[in-house]
């Protein structure tokens, strides 16, 4: 049987309202992003520097890197549940699951930090 544990709520429902919220997020920094793209007359490095160091982007940068990371999780937590069960693959079923989501959840973790080095880190 699997846990409700490693999953990033309580309950399904509550998932997929992170996993649509967080493509809502990502979304519209995507389009953000394109629109700056765009406009701008010049894309040089400076004008991309000058847009990343205002506080405003960065914080929206932050918010859509946690949605990303909830969003990777939710969806690799999914992926580890379906296809890597002790039904279907024994008793090695339950620790190749938990070595998955562990590899996952350390990527994840590990982009989130890198992520936040870039944005704050100087």
């Amino acid at each position: 049987m699997v846990t409700q544990v490693t999953g990033l709520s309580r309950n399904g429902v509550s998932d997929w309202y992170i996993q649509r919220g967080s493509s809502v997020v990502m979304g519209v920094y995507t389009l953000y992003l394109l629109g700056f793209m765009l406009v701008s007359d010049e894309m040089s490095f400076e004008v991309w520097a000058a847009l990343f160091s205002t506080t405003w982007m960065q914080l929206a940068t932050l918010v859509t890197l946690i949605a990303t990371c909830a969003h990777a999780w939710i969806g690799m937590w999914t992926v580890g549940t379906d296809y890597l069960r002790s039904r279907m693959m024994g008793p090695k079923g339950d620790r190749l699951r938990s070595v998955y989501q562990s590899i996952c959840l350390l990527a994840i973790l590990a982009y989130l930090l890198w992520g936040i080095k870039i944005l704050w880190g100087n």
